[in-house]
């Protein structure tokens, strides 16, 4: 292992280091620097500092419990959010193959293959039968 390899490791001993709220923050200050580049606003750039403070700090920490119950928060807001983006994404994708229809019992998201027309189906996840209805 290199010099610098091993130091960088001896700094990092015992830290908090990155998770998904130091990724997160790095993703707004990356934005912000673009946004930055052409607006050049002094607000953004106290922000972007913030930021970077904000960030080193969390990630050089030694108090375990307290950036995981940080990052523990975050990630309640985050997950719903990513759910969302990712089954829309799912949906551009396979809109030739399937449809998504919520369970009206249990709001499972259910994926079901185009046949046109009134059809039931049986939520996996409750199982009660469902009714649907697929135009195109």
């Amino acid at each position: 292992m290199s010099k610098w390899k091993y130091k960088l490791q001896q700094l990092m001993a015992g830290r908090y280091g990155a998770d998904d709220l130091y990724k997160a923050l790095f993703g707004g200050y990356a934005l912000l620097l673009v946004l930055n580049i052409f607006v050049r606003s002094p607000f953004l750039s106290l922000l972007m500092w913030g930021l970077l403070i904000l960030m080193l700090f969390r990630s050089f920490s030694r108090n375990y419990v307290k950036r995981a119950q940080e990052n523990q928060q975050f990630l309640r807001l985050w997950n719903p959010l990513r759910r969302k983006w990712h089954l829309s994404q799912r949906k551009v994708r396979e809109r030739k193959t399937a449809r998504f229809r919520t369970c009206p019992h249990c709001k499972t998201v259910l994926r079901l293959p185009v046949k046109r027309g009134s059809h039931t189906a049986t939520c996996p996840h409750c199982k009660k039968d469902v009714s649907v209805r697929i135009l195109f």
